[in-house]
């Protein structure tokens, strides 16, 4: 038998549908297999999910504890005098009870099922990095942990304009610098981010690696796409949250001119927003509604539907927000190097994006620069009508860097 480096990890989540955080997960222990690693994974998703040929264990939920029977107090006191006391509770002991009774859960599973690997890997999901504190919880095996950072942490030490400071924000700061510590090795998608958190936490500096979001080969791509895609035309999509920071209304307005001075584009180009929008509605349905071109999704598309649109568009937008900085990787680049067409950047110079696609990238843009993006999107157009069969992003490198062959011989390494 030939004898394999194991690694076993702790995921928040392995819910490809859940959120974009538990995508990249799924995908980063894909590709943890396929480099011929021996992979374990303890997930608390609360679901019963498998991965294909990986050995996936459902962390169960501590119940009749104390901290169990605090939180479910909490939520009847809270219905009776229709009062949220969370914000309470979490200045003064830093997180919820719930939070505290899922760490504990997840510390119980990796004490009871660890069994010698060479490395434990801490995944998580959002802005909650329960993984990552149950480890704290065992510390006979901080000498083998590495614990994946997928974003800032916490709210406080996210860049200009996301100016959040959350309930807790004391005790989770001195959370976060125990992991920073403690962990043998930190793992960052992105060499900004890296760079980024070392400011507030030091000792990320010498002990971090770059780990990018992954593409996994086992993506399917006969997933059906949706009737409203009209294969044909020119596709300009965007998809994934566009939250508060991440400003639609230049790129519709760009959208219109380029349509205004392009007669011929009018009938063959489609523009697609896909995904949460909340913070921006109703105004963009409204505006949407006078513009025939423009698709806004009004419900939930299946993760293995939007990876298919995103293959089958023209152009696909990457928008993030008007800013000096964007230290993050979007958990869908992967996809789009993957997809091969050519990526709308909309964002700040100083970027990770920015990063890998290259300074002299021709495609980008702020995203408040009207006359620029109305540009690009000429420039698009012109080569997409000329010959759409050569229209692609064409980069190998990127390609390999966001691989499992990558991923293997960077592990190989440590």
């Amino acid at each position: 038998m030939v004898n394999r480096d194991r690694i076993l990890i702790i995921s928040e989540s392995i819910d490809v549908e859940d959120s974009s955080g538990s995508k990249a997960n799924v995908a980063l222990i894909q590709n943890f297999a396929a480099g011929g690693f021996g992979v374990r994974v303890l997930h608390y998703t609360r679901k019963d999910i498998k991965l294909p040929e990986i050995d996936c264990i459902a962390i169960r939920e501590r119940k009749f504890t104390a901290n169990y029977f605090l939180s479910r107090t909490q939520r009847v006191l809270q219905r009776l005098f229709d009062t949220n006391f969370s914000h309470f509770l979490e200045n003064r002991f830093g997180f919820s009870f719930t939070y505290f009774n899922d760490s504990r859960s997840i510390a119980n599973a990796i004490k009871q099922n660890y069994s010698g690997e060479d490395l434990i890997l801490t995944l998580s999901k959002g802005a909650s990095f329960r993984p990552h504190h149950a480890m704290l919880q065992v510390p006979k095996l901080h000498d083998k942990w590495m614990a994946y950072i997928h974003d800032p942490y916490p709210f406080h030490c996210y860049p200009p304009p996301y100016n959040w400071t959350e309930a807790g924000h004391r005790q989770k700061e001195d959370f976060f610098r125990e992991v920073s510590e403690k962990a043998r090795y930190v793992a960052f998608p992105s060499l900004k981010l890296k760079d980024w958190m070392a400011q507030f936490f030091p000792a990320f500096t010498d002990k971090s690696i770059i780990i990018p979001h992954q593409f996994s080969e086992q993506d399917n791509n006969d997933t059906a796409i949706p009737d409203y895609f009209d294969t044909s035309k020119f596709t300009v999509l965007h998809a994934g949250n566009m939250m508060k920071q991440r400003d639609p209304f230049p790129l519709l307005e760009a959208w219109v001119k380029f349509l205004k001075e392009n007669a011929q584009a009018r009938e063959e180009s489609q523009l697609l927003l896909i995904g949460p929008a909340s913070y921006h509605q109703p105004r963009l349905s409204e505006k949407a509604a006078h513009m025939p071109s423009v698709h806004i999704s009004e419900g939930y598309e299946t993760y293995e539907t939007v990876k298919r649109m995103e293959q089958s568009a023209s152009v696909n937008i990457i928008l993030e927000a008007v800013a000096e900085l964007s230290p993050f990787l979007p958990g869908k680049f992967p996809h789009l190097v993957m997809a091969n067409n050519p990526i709308l950047y909309l964002g700040p110079k100083n970027s990770e994006t920015v990063r890998l696609l290259g300074e002299a990238y021709p495609w980008q843009s702020t995203a408040d620069d009207i006359e620029t993006i109305t540009e690009r999107l000429q420039e698009l157009y012109s080569i997409w009508a000329e010959d759409k069969n050569s229209f692609k992003l064409d980069r190998p490198d990127l390609m390999e860097y966001l691989s499992a062959s990558s991923l293997k011989g960077q592990f190989k390494t440590i």
